[in-house]
C-alpha cells in the first residue's frame, strides 16, 4: 500500500523554519515563521491566560466530552467578540474548531455541501494554506488581483473587476484584516463596495478573520467583517485565537455560519456538526474553555485586551521604525508603505534572488515571496534590516 505514496512538497515556511534552525551564524534572525514575538524573540503566554488556565485547574471536575459542536458559552462569547451588535442569534449557526485553519476547511466542506460545483475566488497572493487546501479537496479556485506590487498597496480597481465576474453561489474569500501576506487591507469605503458586488453577484462571502486586535484595534478590525455580515444574506466567518490569545498551540477556532433565512439555521448547524463528527468527532475544549473564561469575566477580559494592545502598538512602532530607517538610507519615501500595512506581515517587493541575497549576506530569514514578518524584529534589529534591504537593492 504506501510503497505508491507520493513525495509531498514540503511546506515552504516550515523549510525554512528548518533552514534557520541549522544557520550556526550569531545574530541570525527569523521573519519568515507566522508567530508573534516580543522584543526577547519569545512568544509569551499572556497574562489573562496563565490566570484563565490556573482558574480552570482549581474548579474543572471532569475531562468529558463538551458538546459536539464545541461549549456553547465559548460559541456565543466569541460569536459576540466577532460580530457584536450585527451578530443575527436566529440566521447564526456556530462550531468549533480546531484552530482558524479548521475552521477555513469546515467552511469549504460546507460550501461545497451547499454547492457542488462551488468556485472560490481567492485573492493574489493569499495565505499558501488557503490554496493547498483547495488543491487537495479538488475544489476549483481563481485568483483575483488584490496586491499592486508598485505602491504595495491593494490594486482595488481589478479587484472590483475580477469579483464583478463571481457567480451566484461562488465563495469569495476575503482577509477580514491583516491581510496575510501583504500586510495591506481595505479601507471601509471599500468594504462597502465588496459588499454592493456580493449583493449584485449573488457571491457568498467567506471571511478569514485570523488576526483581529493586531492591526488598528479589537473593534477596527472586525468592522469591515461586520458590514458584509450585516449586508449579505449568506456569510461564513472563519476566526482563530491562536494570535490575539497567544494560544498557537491550543488549536482554538469558530467557524459561523450565517444563512439568509431562520428556517435553514437548524439545516446549517445539523451539517456542521456533521463535519466535525467526521473529522475529529468532538472539539478540543482547553482552548476554547480559557478564552470563553477571559470573555467572561470583566477583570480579566480587561487585562486581556490591555496586553493585546499593547502587543498591536509594539508591531506599530517597529513598522515605524523600520519606514523611517529606509527612509534615511535611502533619502526616498518608497518605503513608507509598511508603516502602513496592518498586522504582522508585509511584502516587500523584494525578488526571490534579493531574498537569497538577504539571507546569505546577513542571515536574515524571510518568505521566498519577500513576506516578512514585523513581530520577528525588535529595535536592535530593525537597522540591521534596513541596511540589508538597501544593500540588496531593493
Amino acid at each position: 500500500m504506501f510503497d505508491s505514496l507520493k513525495p509531498q512538497a514540503p511546506d515552504k515556511i516550515l523549510a525554512l523554519m528548518g533552514e534557520f534552525r541549522a544557520d550556526t551564524r550569531q545574530g541570525k534572525i527569523d521573519l519568515g515563521v507566522g508567530v508573534y514575538k516580543d522584543p526577547t524573540g519569545l512568544t509569551p503566554v499572556m497574562r489573562a491566560v496563565k490566570t484563565a488556565e490556573k482558574r480552570i485547574w482549581e474548579t474543572e471536575t471532569t475531562k468529558a466530552y463538551t458538546a459536539l459542536t464545541g461549549e456553547p458559552a465559548y460559541l456565543e462569547a466569541m460569536s459576540r467578540m466577532v460580530l457584536a451588535d450585527v451578530l443575527d442569534t436566529a440566521r447564526t449557526a456556530s462550531l468549533s474548531t480546531v484552530g482558524g485553519t479548521g475552521a477555513i476547511r469546515q467552511a469549504f466542506e460546507l460550501a461545497r455541501m451547499g454547492n457542488p460545483d462551488l468556485t472560490v475566488h481567492v485573492s493574489d497572493p493569499t495565505w499558501p494554506n488557503h490554496l493547498s487546501m483547495l488543491k487537495f479537496m479538488g475544489i476549483p479556485y481563481v485568483e483575483y488581483r488584490y496586491f499592486d506590487s508598485t505602491t504595495r498597496g491593494v490594486d482595488f480597481e481589478g479587484m472590483k473587476a475580477d469579483l464583478a465576474r463571481a457567480k451566484k453561489g461562488d465563495l469569495i474569500l476575503l482577509h477580514g484584516c491583516c491581510h496575510n501576506p501583504t500586510g495591506a487591507n481595505l479601507t471601509m469605503e471599500q468594504w462597502a463596495e465588496v459588499a454592493d458586488i456580493l449583493d449584485r453577484t449573488g457571491a457568498v462571502p467567506l471571511i478569514d478573520l485570523a488576526y483581529q486586535g493586531f492591526g488598528d484595534g479589537l473593534e477596527a478590525d472586525a468592522a469591515g467583517t461586520r458590514l458584509i455580515a450585516s449586508r449579505a444574506p449568506d456569510a461564513l466567518i472563519a476566526a482563530s485565537c491562536s494570535k490575539n490569545f497567544g494560544i498557537y498551540r491550543e488549536r482554538t477556532g469558530i467557524l459561523l455560519t450565517q444563512v439568509a433565512d431562520a428556517g435553514q439555521r437548524d439545516l446549517a448547524q445539523g451539517a456542521m456538526a456533521f463535519l466535525g463528527r467526521q473529522t475529529y468527532s468532538f472539539p478540543p475544549d482547553h482552548g476554547a474553555r480559557i478564552v470563553q473564561t477571559i470573555l467572561e469575566d470583566a477583570e480579566l477580559k480587561a487585562d486581556w485586551m490591555a496586553e493585546l494592545e499593547e502587543v498591536r502598538l509594539g508591531m506599530l512602532d517597529l513598522r515605524e521604525q523600520l519606514a523611517t530607517e529606509l527612509r534615511n538610507l535611502t533619502g526616498s519615501d518608497r518605503f513608507d508603505f509598511i508603516a502602513q500595512h496592518r498586522g504582522m506581515f508585509s511584502r516587500l517587493g523584494a525578488t526571490p534572488e534579493q531574498v537569497q541575497q538577504i539571507k546569505e549576506d546577513n542571515a536574515i530569514y524571510m518568505v521566498g515571496d519577500s513576506r516578512l514578518n514585523i513581530a520577528g524584529l525588535n529595535r536592535d534589529s530593525v537597522p540591521i534590516l534596513a541596511r540589508a534591504i538597501v544593500e540588496a537593492g531593493v
